[in-house]
């Protein structure tokens, strides 16, 4: 019964503006009241602060600072060569397998649209038919910043405006379509392996997503559609190395990483599987060549 009112009572809530509000607060700086916030969300979620680049709370000067902290320089090492694909986040395994045509499994009686999910472009949703997919959960006390998998240059970055669910395993094996329909920033990026689509999904109190290239997205929250393309040979390009940030979210959320039929080889991938950035979990299954 608990978890039925947790799932069905956010189709009620004003989740975009609940979403607003708490990002207003989570950028304020508001000096002892922000470290002892800082301090609070540490113990509930123990975060591991011996891994930050600045481990004192008092360090940060609002909450948004706090959780988008970078980690020392040690302490993700990029393991493998260009051939070896790695982890993008700090997070947990949700789902991850082959793309049917146009579905792709959410959890267990859920799929939902690739098609949708990459903002409505049959185009730019066609070369991912029948592919591959990798779905990873940021929890709150995880480290929010995205990084690249392989080496990519982008190509095309899509907003599309959504729902905020929260996008916790509950609320997955209970919302259809949830990552289809909740607001999310789509970068296409080419890869040795091929073309590659990195999804950044929003949720409940997910106050900003940003990225390198653009800064921040969202908010402000659009109606439509919104699409940008970059030329991938002119000195303004953007190339991003594995290993390298390509995003962040202030407060946490859920990627989807999707490639071609045949691109990669899922090695180290198991359901609820810990992920740490850096580490590997699929090989090229394509002669790896510049981009």
């Amino acid at each position: 019964m608990l978890d039925w009112l947790k799932v069905n009572l956010q189709y009620l809530l004003p989740k975009h503006l609940l979403s607003r509000l708490v990002g207003k607060l989570a950028a304020a700086q508001a000096g002892g009241l922000t470290t002892l916030l800082i301090k609070l969300f540490i113990k509930k979620y123990n975060v591991d602060m011996s891994e930050a680049l600045y481990p004192d709370p008092g360090h940060y000067k609002s909450f948004n600072e706090f959780f988008t902290r970078p980690l020392k320089d040690d302490a993700r090492p990029i393991v493998g060569d260009e051939h070896t694909l790695v982890h993008a986040v700090d997070g947990a395994v949700s789902q991850f397998g082959a793309i049917h045509d146009d579905s792709v499994f959410q959890a267990k009686g859920h799929d939902y649209s690739l098609t949708t999910l990459l903002g409505g472009n049959p185009a730019m949703a066609k070369p991912f038919k029948n592919g591959q997919f990798a779905t990873v959960y940021l929890a709150p006390r995880d480290y929010h910043r995205i990084h690249m998998p392989i080496d990519g240059t982008l190509t095309d970055m899509v907003y599309v405006p959504g729902d905020l669910f929260s996008v916790n395993p509950l609320t997955a094996e209970n919302i259809p379509g949830l990552f289809a329909r909740n607001e999310r920033v789509v970068a296409f990026f080419d890869t040795p392996v091929g073309k590659m689509a990195m999804v950044l999904v929003g949720a409940t109190i997910v106050a900003s997503i940003e990225t390198i290239w653009a800064g921040t997205v969202t908010p402000p929250a659009g109606r439509n559609v919104q699409h940008w393309s970059y030329e991938k040979d002119a000195e303004s390009s953007v190339k991003i190395g594995r290993g390298e940030e390509m995003g962040r979210f202030k407060l946490g959320s859920t990627i989807v990483m999707c490639f071609e039929p045949d691109a990669v080889n899922f090695t180290d991938m198991a359901p609820l599987q810990v992920t740490r950035l850096g580490q590997p979990f699929a090989a090229a299954n394509r002669t790896a060549a510049p981009v």
